[in-house]
Parts: structure tokens; sequence; C-alpha cells
């Protein structure tokens, strides 16, 4: 992670969640599955789908953390001292992410799981990224601990929320705030790689400059702000879909009875004539 690429992976994992779920939400609550055990068992199809994407980005995380040209190549302790700890660090935060996309899928493949225990491994999971990230940054300069320590507030505040959702499952309130909290943190790993370590060859960041600690705390309301406008955005796409579908296919089943009705009419009225003949 110690350069703008391996700020841009998980970036980019994050962004790609974050983004499907402030999709999957919206439809699972205007579609209402506990109604339609059909449309239900769709569903858990895709969370199924959703977990074995997130453990493969886990796995994809992990062999990157180790397997890069300085990498440790899963050596932790050396010839008396610690390989690349900051790597193992990224890789304990993968594995915990893998642990939970594995328990999403026991959730809904075996019957035995008890129901609320994959929000609780997430909660976990998204705490212990925050518990590596808080003695992550010891011993840095000004910058870059001040523009570390805004992806914990997320980070916290995404586990306290994750851990409601263990009590109140399918909240939309409490999945739209997980949503937004997740592209938040995917946005802002973009924003330590450009930070920490300016692609294209653009100036470097003077660490030790306060105007630049006031700026960058700004600027995570802004990354905050820009989060929710794709949450809501999403979530009123989705609402205006479905929406346009249930009216046309109103529409068509009204077309369809009023030409069942008009055939019932035709039919009866040939009936009377041969009555009367």
């Amino acid at each position: 992670m110690a350069n703008f690429k391996g700020h841009a992976l998980p970036g980019s994992f994050f962004l790609i969640v974050g983004l499907w779920w402030s999709v999957k939400y919206p439809l699972k609550y205007f579609h209402q599955k506990g109604k339609n055990s059909r449309l239900n068992h769709y569903y858990q199809r895709l969370e199924v789908i959703e977990a074995a994407v997130r453990i493969l980005f886990s796995v994809i995380g992990i062999l990157a953390e180790q397997f890069v040209p300085d990498g440790p190549h899963l050596h932790l302790y050396h010839e008396n001292h610690w390989m690349k700890l900051m790597n193992w660090q990224h890789c304990t935060m993968y594995l915990f992410f893998a642990v939970s996309g594995i328990t999403d899928m026991l959730t809904y493949l075996a019957s035995h799981v008890p129901l609320g225990v994959d929000r609780l491994v997430l909660a976990m999971a998204v705490f212990t990224e925050g518990f590596l990230f808080y003695y992550h940054v010891h011993n840095r300069s000004p910058l870059d601990q001040h523009i570390h320590s805004l992806l914990l507030y997320a980070l916290f505040g995404g586990s306290i929320s994750i851990s409601l959702e263990v009590i109140f499952r399918d909240n939309i309130v409490l999945e739209l705030f997980r949503t937004s909290v997740v592209i938040l943190q995917g946005t802002w790993f973009w924003q330590i790689g450009f930070v920490l370590f300016p692609p294209f060859g653009t100036p470097a960041w003077d660490q030790n400059d306060e105007a630049n600690i006031m700026f960058i705390t700004m600027c995570f309301c802004w990354h905050y702000l820009v989060a929710l406008c794709i949450v809501a955005i999403n979530y009123s796409l989705v609402y205006c879909l479905l929406t346009r579908i249930k009216k046309h296919g109103g529409e068509i089943i009204g077309i369809q009875t009023l030409k069942s009705n008009h055939t019932y009419q035709t039919a009866l009225l040939s009936g009377s004539d041969e009555e009367r003949d």
C-alpha cells in the first residue's frame, strides 16, 4: 500500500461494493422481498454471488500485498527481524473481509447458521480495519497521520451501524448509511493516494503545512457529501425505474383486460342474436 496503486486497489474494491449496494438495497426495499418467495430466492442467489466477489477481492488484495516485488512473500519473521509489517497489516484487513464474505455465503447456504451472524462478522471486519489503521501511522508526518485518522470516523461509525443491523435487519436507513460509508472509504483511499503519492509527476504535498491539514479535513466532508448524493441519486433512479416498469405493466394488463371484456361482450351479443333467431 505504500504507493499510489496500493491505495487505488482497495479504494476501487470499496467503490464497486458501495455502488452495488446503492442499487441493491433500494431494489430490495421497493420490491418488498418478504412478500414474494420467488423474488426472495433470486435475492438470496445475488447475496451468495456478492459474497463470492467480496472473497475474490480480498484474496486479490492479500496476494497483491504479499507478492509485490518488495513484499514479504509470506515471511513474517526472518533473520531476527519482522518482515514488512505494514503489508501484513493490510493482509489482516483483507483477511477479515474474506471471513465476512465466507460467513455471508454460509448464512444463505446453510440453514443452521443463525441469522444476523453475517452482519456481526462484517461489523467486526470494519472495526478491525479501523483498529489497524489507528496503530498504522505513528511516527509519520502530520498530514499523513491526519488523512488516515479521518478514515477512522467512517470505519468506527460504520461498525456501529452494522452492529445495529444485527438487531434491526433489513432496515433501509441503516443499509443506506452503511452504503454511504463504504463509498466514502473507496473515494478516500483514492484521495490518500493522490495526497501522499501524487501520480503523473504532480508536485508533492507539504506534509507539515497546517493549511493542507485544514483543507484535507474540509475535503473529507465533501467526499461524504458526494457519497450521500450518489446514494440518493441511485435510490431515486431505482424508484423511478420500478415505477415506470410497474406503470407500463399496468397499462398492458389494462389493455388485455379491455380486450377480454370486449370479446366477452361480443360473445354475449352473438348469443342473444342466435336466441332471437
